[in-house]
């Protein structure tokens, strides 16, 4: 067995639509109802782009600034608010899928990979990741304050991804385990490494035994094949619920702990940082609307 140490983009390619194969009458309907909206839609740009042209510029750089304007206030994966009908979103590099929405009501806001290298040579793909956000909760807690920033001062600003992890907003990051291998000792062991320097970023005290409680949950009986799902939720009130496989594993109430299991996956020092990026990116898109 590997033991591994570690503590634990986002853009996909849109999927060219295919028309129905049948020449059944719902078949013909669905086709030309799926017409009329694209001419719709067209119609629309058409009509913003005449009302918004200026005379004395050419029509294709009118064109060009409409659609810019248009695309520009749209998040990275449509509308949030729309994401409880909206597909599982895919980790590119492992092909792992991610639920829009888990616990009824925590957007998806980016996904990421854990990659560990071995002796220099070889990178193994661990785990992938999912933050999940509460969107009523961002909604109370942070669109007083964000809402009137535009989404690139919002991606420039650090004290989003802050307050994100200070406030007691319910979020979710669910671990996917791709590493076959991969024993939950390693687990445990990477949790005492990583959770514990975090707690030591940001409590000068000792917190030995809050690591120990957090890491002894995870107990040499449960078995992580490939596949296996952790989700690790910061519930209202600043507790921290493990579970694996869908099993809770324990709970435990602390906003140090939350916090510095958060900042392994948006902090200023991410696992991955494309991830962290995507997180920023959707959830200004969010609070702009």
């Amino acid at each position: 067995m590997v033991s591994l140490r570690f503590p634990f983009s986002f853009s996909q390619p849109p999927r060219r639509p295919r028309l129905p194969r049948s020449s059944s009458p719902s078949a013909l309907s669905f086709a030309v109802a799926a017409a009329s909206v694209a001419a719709g839609a067209a119609a629309t740009v058409a009509a913003g782009i005449a009302a918004s042209r200026d005379p004395q510029r050419p029509l294709l750089e009118s064109a060009r600034d409409f659609l810019v304007s248009r695309s520009s206030s749209l998040p990275l994966w449509g509308s949030l608010s729309l994401a409880e009908n909206s597909p599982p979103v895919v980790e590119s590099k492992t092909g792992v899928s991610f639920p829009s929405v888990v616990g009824g009501s925590r957007q998806l806001l980016g996904v990421g990979l854990r990659r560990k290298s071995v002796l220099g040579l070889k990178n193994i793909d661990v785990y992938a990741f999912g933050v999940y956000a509460d969107d009523k909760d961002i909604n109370k807690l942070l669109k007083e304050k964000y809402g009137k920033l535009s989404i690139s001062e919002l991606k420039e600003s650090n004290e989003v991804s802050e307050d994100l992890m200070e406030s007691d907003i319910c979020v979710t990051v669910r671990l996917q385990i791709v590493y076959g291998r991969l024993s939950i000792k390693s687990v445990r062991s990477a949790f005492e490494e990583s959770v514990g320097n975090r707690l030591k970023k940001f409590s000068p005290e000792d917190n030995k035994e809050l690591l120990q409680r957090f890491t002894s949950q995870f107990k040499d009986e449960f078995k992580i094949p490939r596949g296996s799902v952790i989700d690790l939720s910061r519930d209202r009130g600043h507790v921290l619920r493990t579970t694996i496989d869908g099993k809770e594993v324990g709970s435990i109430e602390s906003k140090l702990l939350c916090r510095s299991i958060l900042d392994l996956y948006i902090g200023d020092d991410p696992l991955d940082r494309q991830a962290r990026e995507d997180v920023k990116l959707n959830l200004a898109s969010f609070l702009e609307k």
